[in-house]
């Protein structure tokens, strides 16, 4: 992390606040104690929340559940999933466009949709 990236905890408490929750509020909200989620935006954890906590703190904040996820360090539950049904394919694929620009990214996921429409 750069000096100038923020650590999940930091971006969570800033939306959290935003938001207007409370600590206490939240943290019920999401299914954990007060007491931890302080320590996550203090960046006191050594495991950030699951991603399925992750994913739950994004949509009651509004913000999108695979970028928190991914800052979280943390991987979505359904990717796995995918990569197993295909363990070679997926993997592989996923290696090949690691290297492509945002821009090309959102064209080979056009594409991978038109493959699947026609099934």
């Amino acid at each position: 992390m750069t000096a100038n990236q923020k650590h999940f905890g930091e971006v969570l408490r800033e939306a959290r606040i935003a938001k207007g929750f409370s600590l206490r509020k939240f943290a019920e909200k999401v299914g954990i104690s007060p007491t931890y989620l302080s320590l996550v935006e203090q960046g006191k954890v050594e495991s950030p929340p699951t991603a399925d906590r992750v994913k739950r703190m994004a949509e009651l904040l509004e913000e999108n559940a695979d970028q928190w996820i991914a800052l979280a360090g943390r991987v979505p539950g359904d990717l796995s999933e995918i990569i197993q049904k295909q363990p070679t394919e997926m993997p592989e694929l996923l290696r090949e466009a690691s290297g492509l620009t945002p821009e090309q990214l959102q064209k080979l996921t056009k594409q991978a949709r038109k493959f699947k429409e026609k099934g």
